[in-house]
């Protein structure tokens, strides 16, 4: 078995790809000889030393796609053979791992490794955030910050499944594929004020659910595009990518700067809400996470959604991968390829 370790927190060269003897399944777990696998924010937070559920040493991923070869004592061996999805609490960048039989999904017919691989958790994630916690409307516009990304892409097909209004931030070279998806409007947050396009293209009134990717100082302005009744969902802060460039310290202040305080008071006065999504806190929801997993398969069948696959590295060009994601070169997901 081949696996990348992250040693101790530091900028993406300190990922390390060790070999070691393929594990065996436990009593209720599977074997998967993996094809694809899942590259996500949550990872390089975790090799920030950020994390701090699951401090480094440790093996980054959160899901993958393959084939079962082998079950544990407790698992029909119905399922050896079978092509699958899989969540991994961390583990997932390996050629093989071994998960509980509930945290895997059959692969519904055409669906592929790599689609396999990029469903999970930016599905997962946009799921929550736009149909069960955001409780997006047809006749409602969403905000949606960092639409190129994986979440993101996720977002604007689930927004547009229900026929909202999109409004997407991104850089000016990711617009024309946002706008092929069906984003109405683009704004480039790198050379434009975006709560200031947001108020202009709304008529001042702003919107009702804001899907908020970046954090740090993003956060604040974010909350002035809502309008009243509306929605804040925080579901990432990729301003602590800046932490490669400008070290762990300058991460940590991306990520905890400026503090908001949604006291009782300023909530009443602006009668809005806020929420935030961060699936690592939902490992012991299992059932919840199943039957929310079929229903994104039940659109996947339909067609309403495919994941956007950016680009694919292999096992051994993991520190590629996150100098990729960091860089915000990405529209759509990144893979791992063992």
């Amino acid at each position: 078995m081949r696996q990348v370790w992250i040693p101790r927190p530091g900028p993406p060269e300190v990922l390390e790809l060790r070999e070691s003897a393929d594990p065996d399944p436990g009593p209720g777990d599977v074997r998967v000889r993996v094809e694809a696998v899942g590259v996500n924010y949550g990872d390089i937070v975790a090799r920030l030393g950020l994390y701090r559920e699951m401090p480094p040493p440790l093996v980054p991923g959160y899901e993958v796609a393959g084939r079962i070869d082998a079950v544990g004592s407790e698992v029909s061996s119905e399922w050896v053979g079978r092509d699958v999805l899989a969540l991994t609490h961390f583990g997932g960048y390996a050629d093989v791992v071994c998960t509980p039989a509930f945290r895997v999904q059959p692969r519904p017919p055409g669906m592929s490794a790599l689609e396999g691989a990029a469903l999970p958790i930016n599905y997962l994630t946009a799921y929550l955030m736009v149909e069960r916690m955001g409780g997006l409307k047809s006749d409602e516009t969403v905000l949606i910050q960092g639409a190129g990304g994986g979440v993101g892409t996720a977002c604007v097909q689930l927004a547009r499944r229900i026929g909202a209004r999109v409004i997407g931030t991104a850089s000016a070279g990711k617009h024309d594929f946002l706008k092929s998806s069906g984003v109405d409007v683009c704004i480039d947050y790198t050379r434009e004020d975006f709560e200031e396009r947001v108020r202009e293209v709304t008529g001042g009134r702003g919107v009702e659910l804001v899907l908020d990717s970046r954090g740090g100082k993003s956060l604040k302005k974010s909350c002035h595009c809502l309008a009243p009744t509306g929605r804040l969902g925080v579901f990432g802060m990729s301003e602590v990518a800046t932490g490669k460039a400008h070290g762990w310290l300058g991460a940590l202040r991306a990520a905890w700067s400026p503090r908001l305080r949604f006291t009782p008071p300023a909530l009443m006065k602006g009668t809005f809400g806020v929420f935030g999504v961060n699936l690592g806190n939902l490992w012991g929801e299992s059932d919840r996470v199943n039957r929310w997993s079929r229903t994104l398969l039940e659109y996947y069948q339909e067609g309403s959604i495919r994941p956007v696959i950016s680009r694919s590295f292999s096992l051994d060009e993991a520190a590629a991968a996150h100098h990729y994601i960091e860089e915000r070169h990405n529209i759509g997901k990144v893979l791992l390829i063992p």
